[in-house]
């Protein structure tokens, strides 16, 4: 008992040092961060930038339908995973990364692969409408729940079903066996339109 003040100041100085340490001094750190202009050959832009304004709603859409739960944002360095190797990024996520992210969607868990950079490795729309949709039409094994919700389907000539100018895109014949279309709604189209807006730059001085 004679010890027990000293156990006491030890347990206390362990969390003012880990507050002090862990979210005081790091969120002082972030606060100061500003985007910095990168310049790759004439061209040159700033990095990060604010999202568009339907990319923004797609980053609630994300958030609502609990996509944080199964996929991570955060791309480990060389050497604490294979997360390079397995081209999910082209380096490791720096905190600048999300500095106007807002709370960063970083994620906790890898259910299914690291999306921070999934903009820059899937840049094509049909890919990623399908890839909601039914994700077995893009990434066959894939036990991502299907969104099928996300969109109505259209069986034969699309034209004699909608108006011209639809955004829609067609299912692979082998899927259903007959020609259908799935046509987004403003949900999905936000949907894509954020996660085609995650990229990560690899030229960042940080990083070098």
């Amino acid at each position: 008992m004679n010890n027990s003040w000293l156990i006491l100041v030890g347990v206390l100085l362990t969390v003012i040092a880990s507050l002090l340490g862990l979210v005081l001094v790091p969120g002082w750190q972030f606060q100061t961060m500003q985007p910095i202009e990168i310049v790759a050959g004439d061209a040159s832009s700033v990095y990060p930038q604010p999202l568009t304004e339907t990319a923004a709603e797609g980053r609630e859409v994300y958030r609502s339908l609990g996509c944080i739960y199964c996929h991570s944002q955060q791309v480990r360095p060389e050497g604490f995973g294979a997360d390079i190797e397995r081209a999910w990024g082209i380096r490791r996520s720096v905190p600048r990364d999300y500095l106007l992210q807002d709370p960063p969607l970083m994620g906790t868990m890898r259910t299914g692969p690291d999306l921070s950079s999934i903009g820059f490795r899937q840049p094509n729309d049909e890919w990623h409408y399908l890839h909601l949709y039914d994700p077995m039409t893009t990434s066959p094994g894939s036990i991502m729940p299907k969104h099928k919700f996300l969109f109505e389907l259209v069986k034969g000539e699309l034209d004699a079903n909608n108006e011209a100018g639809v955004t829609a895109f067609q299912l692979p014949d082998s899927y259903s066996g007959e020609t259908s279309w799935i046509i987004p709604d403003d949900r999905a189209k936000a949907l894509v339109a954020y996660l085609k807006s995650l990229s990560q730059p690899h030229d960042l001085e940080v990083v070098k």
